[in-house]
């Protein structure tokens, strides 16, 4: 890694924005210390494909080993992955992986001279979140995972109690599942009011000074909420469940991640269900989460129909492949340029809510190949292919696309719609899921969301708003000028409702079980004041 900028280490300074440095990535088979290895011209680097196109200048420089393992699948594969190590799969801070002090060199107009780069440091390994009266932490071994893996495999859980959970032993709770990306403790809840020491810090992405004491506040404000007299006694998990592949498993099951969807479903939540006195029942389970977390809160109960009573999707990652972001996987032959006969253009990936560019699908991709081959960069692009590809002959994840070129396998894109392209499944199998998800789907998305989600939201509402017997009865919301996280509060922007996930639809869920929780349900025990 390369990088002009001295606020930080190089590692920390890669991404897909317009401030990215440099870096340059080759793999390594069972590296020995002392043993060296070369960058030359010939290694491929983002956002520059060569080193001889690095521009002279005087440049921090840092090396980083991203360790794999072996894992011997029950299909019969062999294959090497990133295990996660309690980070959330990101390779630049995943313990056990080594790394160089960064230093400075001067890259001349005839290339960079030779150097040598010794990776003599390694990532300590991250302590485990405490138990609080309130937030407590499970991790269970799970049977599914580990046959598939071939090896002892872990899913675990921030569980937010109830106000009373020791004092009313008789009460049995509706279970609310926050989906979204790896997170390290439970996130929103504070029961002190904000530091007074803390310093204030400035928020890029919305604008606002001061954003971590607005954090706090809205934490703090939410433990209030929380203990309130009539505030419904609920239990809601926060699921931890990284794979080899990414921060988290996408939920549901895959041909090379395995049964996450499963083990999900019937393995943790029955068990945190038990622990800690849920009721059990499909009726009293909820789905919410944004961006990737809406894209599993649908999936789940798309594919599990009668395990839940209700998803709030939030800016969900693609719903319908036709609108694969800019991309229609089933007719667009190539994923990186527009058809043209004699221009070429790159698809954006990414614009702010006036619709400027910071980035393309071919960069992002790109970044994701120096960052890890055969699926493996612990990306966006790469755990959708992990997570919706067919298994190759080499036990990896089939490309959707060839990830130089941009070319669209067709037929990678058919396994995709009949398995994961949920708008097609809904309308594939409506008269069978229909009577199961009727009033049970809320989508919400910004109408300027950065990722372009908000296509393939259009086309579902299309299809929902269409639907008879039973009309799907539920709602699809738009913010005006909204970006990326918008999640349906109207009167709040996204730096403030992104805060409210957990209280938000509460009083949706409270009607939604009002209108269907069955004959003889405990409707009492859990609404003490």
């Amino acid at each position: 890694m390369l990088s002009t900028d001295d606020s930080k280490e190089p590692r920390f300074q890669i991404n897909d924005g317009l401030n990215t440095q440099l870096i340059f990535g080759m793999n390594v088979e069972g590296m020995e210390p002392d043993e060296t290895f070369t960058f030359d011209e010939s290694i491929f680097g983002y956002p520059y494909p060569s080193l001889s196109d690095v521009p002279p200048g005087e440049y921090n420089v840092q090396a980083l080993l991203h360790v794999y393992e072996t894992f011997n699948l029950s299909t019969g594969h062999t294959v090497k992955l990133p295990m996660d190590n309690g980070e959330g799969q990101h390779w630049n801070t995943s313990p056990g992986n080594l790394y160089s002090k960064p230093f400075k060199i001067t890259v001349r107009e005839n290339g960079i001279e030779n150097i040598s780069v010794v990776m003599d440091q390694e990532i300590p390994p991250i302590p485990e979140p405490e138990d609080t009266n309130w937030i407590k932490h499970i991790k269970i071994k799970s049977e599914k995972l580990s046959e598939f893996y071939g090896r002892d495999m872990y899913l675990g859980a921030h569980v937010l109690l109830p106000k009373g959970f020791n004092e009313h032993s008789e009460a049995k709770y509706p279970l609310m599942v926050f989906h979204g990306h790896f997170p390290k403790d439970f996130g929103g809840f504070r029961t002190t009011p904000p530091d007074p020491n803390l310093e204030p810090e400035y928020s890029a992405r919305f604008d606002l000074e001061g954003y971590n004491i607005i954090q706090q506040q809205e934490a703090y404000d939410f433990y209030k909420r929380w203990n309130e007299p009539d505030f419904p006694r609920f239990l809601i998990i926060e699921i931890q469940h990284p794979t080899p592949y990414y921060d988290d498993s996408y939920a549901v099951n895959s041909a090379s991640q395995g049964p996450y969807g499963d083990a999900i479903t019937y393995e943790l939540i029955p068990y945190i269900e038990k622990e800690f006195r849920g009721m059990g029942e499909g009726w009293s389970r909820f789905l919410y989460g944004g961006s990737t977390g809406g894209w599993e809160a649908l999936a789940v109960q798309v594919k599990y129909p009668d395990e839940y009573n209700g998803c709030f999707a939030a800016c969900p990652d693609p719903i319908d492949f036709r609108a694969y972001c800019l991309t229609n996987i089933y007719e667009d032959d190539n994923a990186y340029y527009y058809d043209s006969a004699h221009k070429q253009l790159e698809v954006p990936s990414h614009r702010d809510y006036l619709g400027d560019i910071q980035s393309t699908l071919k960069q992002g991709n790109h970044l994701e190949l120096v960052l890890g081959d055969k699926s493996r960069s612990g990306q966006q692009w790469d755990i959708w292919e992990a997570t919706y590809s067919p298994q190759g002959e080499d036990g990896y994840p089939v490309r959707i696309w060839d990830k130089m070129t941009g070319d669209i396998d067709h037929e990678v894109a058919e396994y995709w719609k009949e398995n994961y392209d949920l708008r097609h499944i809904l309308e594939r199998d409506w008269e069978k899921l229909g009577p199961k998800l009727k009033g049970k789907i809320h989508i919400y998305c910004g109408d300027m969301d950065n990722y372009y989600l908000n296509n393939a939201v259009y086309l579902m509402e299309d299809f929902l708003e269409n639907t008879t017997e039973p009309f799907y009865d539920g709602e699809v919301l738009y913010g005006d000028r909204a970006e990326h996280c918008w999640n349906g509060d109207p009167n709040e922007p996204n730096a403030i409702s992104r805060l409210r996930y957990n209280s938000m639809y509460v009083p949706k869920i409270m009607k939604r079980i009002a209108e269907s929780a069955p004959q003889g349900a405990d409707l009492s025990s859990w609404r003490y004041p």
